[in-house]
């Protein structure tokens, strides 16, 4: 499976696919119908009316419900993670710049992809399989992980450097969470972009 932004186009998929497509589609149409404001737990019935398919057909290509929310994790760490990637690569030794491109990376992957943001913040877990939330929460780890990296060289002026980047990326990461569940509980209208720059010069200002 191709994991780029078209992954995420919420036109009405084509009736009649090529092979090799299908599996997209479903997708596609889940993260659709994920981005709906007050969006129920989505079922495969629905989902499978909405692709105008069986549910049968859903499964030749994925094994569970489960394994359709996979795909769309799977989608959000490659999607981030190679661009954050990319930030990191660019050791310019600016740890607090490469802090502040990965949280409005973070927050506008979110703003483009409402449907991935629900999954993200666990909005659209909480009746599926318990390990999607625990995947969910690596990713977060991961991500605050990496911030710290960014954090400690900026934190090499203070007598406890370690203990600060720790607590910057925790805070940096409690603000893109809490931007991105605001994004979807506000059915979203409150942009999680609302306000970054300045934002981020509040939160860095003492790093």
């Amino acid at each position: 499976m191709e994991h780029d932004a078209e992954l995420l186009d919420t036109a009405a998929p084509r009736k009649r696919p090529k092979p090799g497509e299908r599996r997209v589609q479903i997708l596609q149409t889940l993260a659709a119908m994920l981005q709906q404001p007050g969006a129920e737990r989505i079922t495969t019935a629905a989902l499978a009316a909405r692709l105008e398919v069986s549910e049968a057909a859903l499964y030749r290509h994925f094994a569970s419900k489960a394994q359709m929310f996979e795909g769309l994790i799977e989608f959000i760490e490659q999607s981030v993670f190679s661009l954050v990637n990319q930030i990191m690569a660019n050791d310019d030794g600016n740890g607090l710049r490469q802090a502040s491109r990965i949280v409005s990376v973070l927050l506008q992957f979110g703003e483009k992809n409402p449907g991935m943001t629900r999954v993200m913040v666990g909005d659209a877990l909480v009746f599926e399989n318990e390990r999607l939330q625990q995947r969910m929460n690596l990713f977060f780890d991961k991500i605050e992980a990496t911030l710290r990296q960014c954090l400690r060289a900026a934190s090499a002026g203070s007598e406890t450097p370690t203990v600060d980047a720790q607590v910057r990326a925790s805070v940096l990461t409690s603000f893109v969470a809490g931007r991105l569940q605001r994004f979807a509980r506000s059915g979203f209208t409150r942009l999680p972009t609302e306000h970054l720059e300045a934002s981020l010069r509040s939160l860095l200002a003492a790093a």
